[in-house]
């Protein structure tokens, strides 16, 4: 089990890995071994993600989001699979770990009559200087 939150946590058998070639750091390695590591997670179908988490996680996986609800994250930074792997499981768990916060309701607010009013005046006092500009009545 991997620990998200406290009341959350996901199951490491909904992780498939897959390794490809990856681009970047490896030396002579990098065109011979397969150390990037794909991490896909079905968060439309997990079992351990409760309903409302899992469509903030969708939402916020944007891109990496497949038609079909599966969030693909690719590591290939570190030089190891076993790097990249635990890289790719650190950037899931971040992920579902800001779409566990509630967001913030927002509540409806009035703007102040008095504000209301400063502009209105304000408004009043520039056009009054504008009109000063113009070429005097005869």
């Amino acid at each position: 089990m991997i620990r998200v939150t406290e009341t959350l946590s996901l199951d490491e058998e909904e992780l498939e890995f897959s390794f490809v070639r990856a681009s970047g750091p490896g030396g002579q390695n990098v065109n011979k071994v397969s150390t990037a590591a794909q991490l896909r997670f079905d968060a439309r179908r997990s079992p351990s993600l409760p309903n409302d988490v899992a469509i903030r996680l969708m939402r916020l996986a944007g891109a990496r989001l497949t038609k079909d609800g599966v969030i693909v994250i690719l590591a290939q930074s570190r030089r190891t699979q076993g790097e990249n792997r635990e890289d790719a499981i650190e950037r899931l768990v971040a992920l579902v770990r800001q779409a566990a916060e509630r967001p913030k309701p927002r509540r409806a607010t009035r703007v102040p009559a008095g504000a209301k009013a400063r502009r209105t005046d304000a408004k009043a006092r520039r056009g009054a200087v504008k009109a000063l500009r113009g070429r005097p009545i005869e």
